[in-house]
């Protein structure tokens, strides 16, 4: 697989969210709006790339027994990382994600990667990969979120464009598995027409 592959994955042919349906548990609980799946998106991406590159460094330095526990200690001194930066920089967002930022530490999609790429692979094909699977993580969110958010509030990204109320159920829980289910149905057609 070259390396335009490698990156373009993430959003399409292996998209976390629609196609292999990981980290469902940030995916419904988050996106009630564009902004806060857009946040936790990118905070997810930082940590993807960043932990895919020091796995990648530290690869042949780490015993088989103790790889699953070194990986959680480097992905979670980024979560860490992302916490006090977004805590410091944008505490709305922050607020609005509250314990899911910390939980990014256990995302199936971090670890996985970390394991499935990262542990077998150079640094900047690891860079690659997190870089695309974390965008493709984050355009799944933001697009969930935005759908949500429009039907729901009548709003994009916090601007309301309909001066009323919107369809509640979208902004509530059961909203999420509505949407998240015809967004996946809309990709798998669009993905085997392709």
């Amino acid at each position: 697989m070259n390396q335009k592959e490698n990156f373009l994955k993430g959003f399409f042919k292996e998209n976390p969210v629609f196609v292999m349906l990981l980290g469902m548990c940030p995916t419904l609980a988050v996106t009630n709006s564009a902004i806060n799946g857009l946040g936790m998106g990118l905070a997810t991406t930082f940590v993807l790339v960043m932990s895919n590159v020091v796995i990648s460094l530290i690869k042949n330095l780490i015993p088989s027994k103790v790889r699953i526990p070194t990986f959680i200690v480097v992905i979670a001194s980024f979560v860490t990382i992302v916490d006090l930066m977004m805590a410091g920089f944008v505490p709305a967002l922050h607020e609005q994600l509250g314990i899911f930022i910390p939980l990014i530490v256990v995302n199936c999609i971090v670890l996985g990667r970390a394991e499935a790429f990262a542990s077998k692979n150079t640094v900047w094909s690891s860079v690659l990969d997190g870089l695309g699977m974390g965008l493709g993580f984050a355009m799944a969110l933001t697009m969930l979120g935005s759908v949500r958010e429009i039907l729901g509030n009548y709003s994009w990204f916090g601007f309301k464009f309909i001066d009323t109320d919107g369809i509640l159920v979208f902004i509530l829980s059961p909203g999420a598995f509505i949407v998240l289910g015809f967004l996946i149905a809309l990709v798998n057609q669009f993905t085997k027409k392709a």
